[in-house]
């Protein structure tokens, strides 16, 4: 599938983009290393209308990159320690994305491992967005990066996984308004080893975490 098709395929809102882009593969490839990470788990952002989105109360210089449009990086820097990645969708100007919270590395393990600090285990290497996004090297250099350029490569599944297989639940973290099961907008691959764990949001936790 051509990055064009696959760049309509994000122009959707998130909910509907979200479980699609399970089983994705998203490669970073900076000329020494290449790592790909399967997709097993995301988030769904709706922008201004999600109390739980960093767009919520309108563009600012930080996510600014979230207004452009679809196919493009997010990238955010969160506790004073880490990055997150998400995928813009939906129309530009809408601010709509997907947190990529875990995945399986499948390629580029030596390096995954190494910008890790060599966990214990290989299925840690990615199981969290923040693991996710210090696995594949990303940080805020690459936000508003284009997914389907050099160095990054998304390719999506050409068909999205069977519903079946796939589990939905409230967002890690986010408390308040925009948290809780009025908002079932995380979606996993059912028994997937790679998928993180779940947190419910607490009093440091219960704001907005994401795009």
């Amino acid at each position: 599938m051509d990055a064009t098709s696959d760049r309509d395929r994000l122009a959707l809102p998130a909910t509907e983009v979200a479980p699609a882009l399970l089983g994705s593969l998203v490669t970073h490839d900076d000329g020494t290393n290449r790592v790909t990470v399967r997709i097993t788990e995301v988030e769904a952002y709706l922008g201004a209308g999600d109390p739980g989105s960093h767009a919520f109360r309108g563009l600012t210089a930080r996510n600014a990159s979230m207004f452009g449009g679809p196919g493009h990086l997010y990238v955010y820097f969160t506790y004073g320690m880490h990055y997150c990645a998400n995928i813009v969708c939906g129309q530009t100007g809408q601010a709509s994305g997907v947190l990529l919270r875990a995945g399986e590395i499948l390629e580029g393990h030596d390096a995954a491992r190494a910008r890790r600090s060599f966990p214990r285990r290989d299925l840690d290497l990615a199981r969290g967005p923040a693991r996710l996004a210090q696995a594949l090297g990303l940080n805020r250099d690459f936000d508003g990066a284009d997914l389907f350029a050099t160095p990054l490569t998304l390719s999506l599944p050409e068909k999205p996984a069977d519903p079946t297989a796939v589990s939905s639940g409230p967002r890690v973290g986010v408390g308040g308004v925009g948290g809780g099961t009025d908002y079932r907008w995380r979606y996993w691959l059912t028994l997937d080893p790679t998928v993180s764990r779940y947190r419910a949001a607490t009093s440091r936790a219960a704001r907005t975490v994401n795009g």
